[in-house]
């Protein structure tokens, strides 16, 4: 959601591919251990592109970073720096003594700041939309990798596939919408295989 934030927009298509590697036992259900998946934004006429990606194996590197690259330079977003074409800090957040960022929190701590905020001011905010748009950005790449294929927004959106019937469920009691195999297993996705759309 940093991304779409970035663009002010959401992805046109994803396609990528991903798999389970390590954590391939019956007691991690039917999720891929890692996805990598780009992402196509068209707006304005201009079409970027944002590789994303994850993966869920111990002992490896592992990092929850944006960074944005452009024709004169990239940005390290979640450390609030800025960098020209040839590597040199351009520009970089201010910081107290020490190195640390003079804000002293983070930008989830910063977001509960504003909420509360606006909440102790009678405001109401509605991010509902945003939240949902953000969801279906990674559900969008869920699909990519799942099924190998490239998959526009359109059609996800349009897609017949429901992962979890949410307006039938009536309490956590009702019988899940994946049930395991006799072998308690679960099915897992299989990419030129798993439909999607």
């Amino acid at each position: 959601d940093v991304i779409n934030w970035l663009m002010d927009g959401y992805p046109t298509m994803a396609q990528g591919q991903g798999g389970r590697q390590v954590r391939t036992g019956k007691e991690y259900g039917e999720i891929y251990d890692h996805h990598f998946v780009e992402f196509t934004y068209d707006k304005d006429g201009d079409r970027s592109v944002l590789l994303s990606q994850c993966r869920h194996i111990g002992n490896c590197w592992n990092s929850v970073s944006e960074y944005a690259h452009g024709a004169n330079g990239w940005c390290n977003i979640g450390d609030g720096q800025i960098f020209d074409a040839k590597g040199k800090l351009t520009w970089e957040y201010p910081k107290a003594e020490g190195g640390k960022r003079k804000n002293l929190h983070d930008g989830w701590q910063q977001e509960h700041h504003d909420l509360f905020a606006a909440i102790r001011k009678g405001d109401i905010p509605a991010e509902g939309e945003y939240g949902a748009y953000s969801s279906m950005t990674s559900i969008l790449g869920r699909m990519a990798t799942y099924s190998g294929r490239e998959v526009s927004w359109q059609d996800a959106l349009t897609s017949p596939l429901v992962i979890s019937p949410v307006e039938t469920f009536r309490s956590f009691d009702d019988k899940p919408p994946v049930l395991p195999n006799a072998d308690l297993s679960y099915t897992i996705a299989t990419p030129g295989v798993t439909k999607v759309l």
